[in-house]
């Protein structure tokens, strides 16, 4: 956590400012340690401080004990802070004739809600300068540790366990409800702490939503059943997509599509090092699956960081141009979707490492026949 505060630091004072105010739990999580995602955190002139109500104030001692907490009890965090903040310019000398005006405060402008924003606005008047930090804190995140990919891979390695799982368990006559079901409490049984999304079970014309809810479909011979997973272990998420054919024999457009999805994804893969730039892994596979007659068929990224949270930065996508780095995670996720026919996904999650990427993702991906 030292360095994760130290890089904390370096930003305040590279924007020149006196403090940060986090409303973001995962950002809140990833500094301190403390999971609650209830709560904001003050950092300034060394202090560092989470303010939280008395239902979290031991789990703030027990899962983040280098930071004071502060419980905000009847007075609100707005007055909390505000007092705080008064103290240490108070303390520090720093005060003008008109007060601490000098107090510069960056906040997470892209995560406070702004009736929380006016609370703050309304209890620091013009004490206080707030400075947006768009989406710099969670540019925090982008590069993971060594702790962090080790808990993304067991997450990764849960769900790999639980496909090979459904393999077994899925036939015709199952309900997309059923296949959703039996994938989540197989993956808490494995040792999941919870889901990382919403788990997607799309078949037949389903499976042309690239977010689909799970329905009481029948799966029926001649679907295409696309399963898009995660679950999280230690406050770190996986993500992974397989489709698959129930039945025996798909039709000559089924496996053209499917072929065209796993080349895509396997060519993007290749290019998947330090110094990439995230726009052309995508462009990579939108040239493939437009060469091959359905690009008007793909409209979304080809992928996202993972992480704390299931979609983090940076982007694997058109409008993306960050350079990777060793220590990145990325997901590699192309699909063709038909409307009113089928749809195809397959996603795999890797890491960035010094000389190219690991894929955390072990389950297969050519196309399994589940008759």
């Amino acid at each position: 956590m030292k360095n994760r505060i130290k890089r904390l630091e370096n930003l305040i004072e590279k924007e020149k400012l006196d403090g940060v105010i986090l409303t973001d739990g995962y950002n809140i999580h990833y500094l301190s340690g403390y999971k609650g995602h209830t709560g904001c955190m003050l950092i300034m002139n060394g202090e560092k401080i989470i303010l939280t109500d008395s239902r979290y104030t031991e789990q703030v001692g027990i899962e983040a004990a280098d930071f004071e907490c502060v419980d905000i009890g009847l007075d609100g965090y707005s007055k909390c802070i505000n007092t705080i903040i008064q103290n240490n310019f108070k303390e520090s000398n720093n005060c003008t004739s008109d007060g601490i005006n000098k107090f510069k405060l960056g906040f997470e402008n892209e995560n406070i809600s702004y009736k929380q924003y006016k609370a703050f606005f309304d209890v620091f008047g013009k004490s206080v300068e707030f400075i947006p930090l768009d989406d710099k804190l969670n540019k925090l995140r982008m590069v993971k540790d060594e702790e962090e990919i080790n808990c993304i891979a067991e997450a990764e390695r849960i769900g790999d366990e639980a496909f090979s799982h459904m393999l077994e368990f899925i036939q015709a006559g199952m309900t997309e409800k059923q296949i959703a079901l039996e994938l989540e409490y197989t993956m808490k049984s494995l040792g999941a702490d919870g889901l990382s999304f919403d788990t997607i079970a799309a078949s037949g014309p389903n499976s042309s939503l690239p977010h689909a809810v799970p329905t009481d479909r029948v799966l029926q011979d001649g679907d295409f059943l696309t399963m898009d997973f995660g679950c999280i272990y230690k406050g770190y998420c996986s993500d992974m997509t397989r489709t698959v054919f129930i039945g025996e024999n798909p039709t000559e457009k089924q496996m053209e599509v499917y072929t065209v999805v796993l080349k895509a994804q396997r060519e993007a893969l290749k290019l998947v090092k330090p110094g990439a730039k995230c726009s052309d892994i995508d462009a990579c596979a939108r040239k493939i699956i437009s060469d091959a007659g359905y690009g008007d068929y793909f409209g979304h990224g080809l992928g996202h960081s993972v992480g704390l949270y299931i979609h983090e930065e940076p982007r694997c996508s058109r409008k993306c141009d960050t350079i990777l780095e060793a220590g990145m995670t990325m997901t590699i996720e192309p699909g063709i979707y038909l409307p009113g026919e089928f749809g195809v996904r397959i996603e795999d999650l890797v890491v960035v490492t010094e000389d190219g990427y690991r894929n955390l993702a072990a389950s297969e991906k050519n196309l399994f026949l589940l008759a």
